[in-house]
């Protein structure tokens, strides 16, 4: 009876779809993340660089987070510096500041950049092509390795087809 099935076949969807995300919720790497002040995501964030030609050629993450057993923290004599009573975990995040990284960080200061922070629109078509056109809005695996591994791949993936089309 299609008056039936249509809604059944409809809540099975439903219910695939968010045990899929519970699956995915489990991934002890993944994070809690903003864009902005009003949204947020849970998952991994990327940040990409890119030349003129829209070829990308970095795939940054720049911090590291390390996790702290909070029953430890309440017993340590430097919680004051950091330990907030009823915390149920704590963390800390190093960013990364490599040589490359800080010179990206100078080069940001310059007119150069000014003017081409004008163009910005381009990382972000390429991250959306990332997203809807390669998957890479969904991880595929669990864990940060796996991610990197899936980013690794989408990002070639989308180079070799921008190459052969500038090759054209």
């Amino acid at each position: 009876m299609p008056k039936i099935t249509e809604p059944l076949n409809l809540l099975k969807e439903i219910v695939e779809d968010d045990v899929e995300q519970l699956r995915l919720a489990a991934d002890p790497d993944a994070r809690l993340g903003h864009k902005s002040a009003d949204s947020a995501f849970f998952g991994y964030k990327t940040h990409l660089a890119m030349t003129e030609e829209r070829i990308i050629t970095a795939g940054k993450n720049q911090a590291d987070t390390y996790y702290f057993d909070v029953e430890i923290c309440k017993r340590c004599p430097f919680k004051g510096g950091c330990y907030k009573k009823g915390s149920r975990s704590k963390t800390y995040s190093v960013s990364i500041k490599s040589d490359a990284h800080s010179e990206q960080m100078a080069f940001h200061e310059t007119a150069y950049f000014k003017v081409k922070f004008k163009e910005r629109y381009k990382i972000e078509a390429k991250n959306s092509e990332l997203k809807h056109g390669y998957g890479y809005d969904v991880a595929t695996s669990s864990g940060l390795l796996g991610m990197q591994l899936q980013g690794g791949m989408t990002i070639f993936a989308v180079n070799l087809k921008r190459i052969l089309k500038l090759a054209d």
